[in-house]
């Protein structure tokens, strides 16, 4: 069992040699192709499609372990057949839990991926792209919860001066609009929760922002500059 499981994790890492890049064109092609997806049976395959790629690229990203590659497969996997399920079915029942267990499965890839960012090595490329696909997971982690919020809560936002329900596009611009704290102010948060949700995204994408600028810093020694200065003196 081992070795199959190791054997597929190898076979991801090799077919996404750049795995941390992968993850973040197919995470920027959502966002890009995001509004113009409709919610038709051609727009629903679409939008699976897309992510079943970025499910499958946050895998071979985070899979660099047999302990995680396991976990990401077991939220991974019933989440895309409830999706499915909800598709054919259409029972609005599959489609809730398949976004609780996406916003799981987008929790523990950030937090795999955070974990290998900020690992004491020194930071390569696909390091950096790794902290670029994880700024961008957080953006749509928080796309599921305002999803799930919007079907908990009726009329939780006020939407271009109306309550309503957030389609897919809403759900992407109001998400990283808040994680950037840019707030244009046409979707406004009305419900507690919803309220909630959006300043811990806000205050999360600002650390996060922080906390890399940190550990960039933190590459470059100053005690060299230090030392070559005396030596000049």
């Amino acid at each position: 069992m081992k070795l199959s499981i190791d054997l597929t994790r190898n076979t991801l890492g090799r077919l996404f040699l750049q795995r941390c890049f992968y993850l973040f064109i197919s995470l920027l092609a959502f966002i890009a192709a995001a509004p113009f997806i409709d919610d038709s049976p051609h727009g629903v395959l679409v939008r699976n499609a897309i992510n079943i790629f970025i499910i499958v690229s946050a895998v071979a990203a985070v899979g660099r372990s047999t302990g995680s590659f396991i976990i990401i497969v077991l939220l991974a996997a019933p989440a895309m057949l409830l999706r499915w399920l909800s598709f054919t079915t259409d029972d609005s029942n599959y489609f809730d839990v398949a976004l609780r267990m996406n916003a799981a499965m987008y929790a523990a890839a950030i937090a795999f991926l955070m974990r290998y960012v900020f690992d004491r090595e020194v930071m390569d490329s696909d390091r950096l792209w790794g902290a670029a696909a994880c700024f961008l997971l957080l953006g749509v982690l928080w796309c599921f919860l305002y999803a799930i919020v919007d079907r908990m809560v009726p009329d939780a936002y006020l939407i271009r001066g109306s309550a309503g329900a957030l389609d897919l596009t809403d759900l992407v611009y109001f998400s990283f609009s808040t994680l950037t704290t840019t707030g244009f102010g046409d979707i406004v948060p009305i419900a507690r929760i919803a309220k909630v949700a959006s300043v811990l995204e806000a205050v999360i994408g600002q650390l996060f922002l922080a906390i890399l600028i940190a550990r960039l810093v933190g590459v470059y020694p100053v005690g060299r500059g230090n030392h070559q200065n005396g030596a000049v003196s």
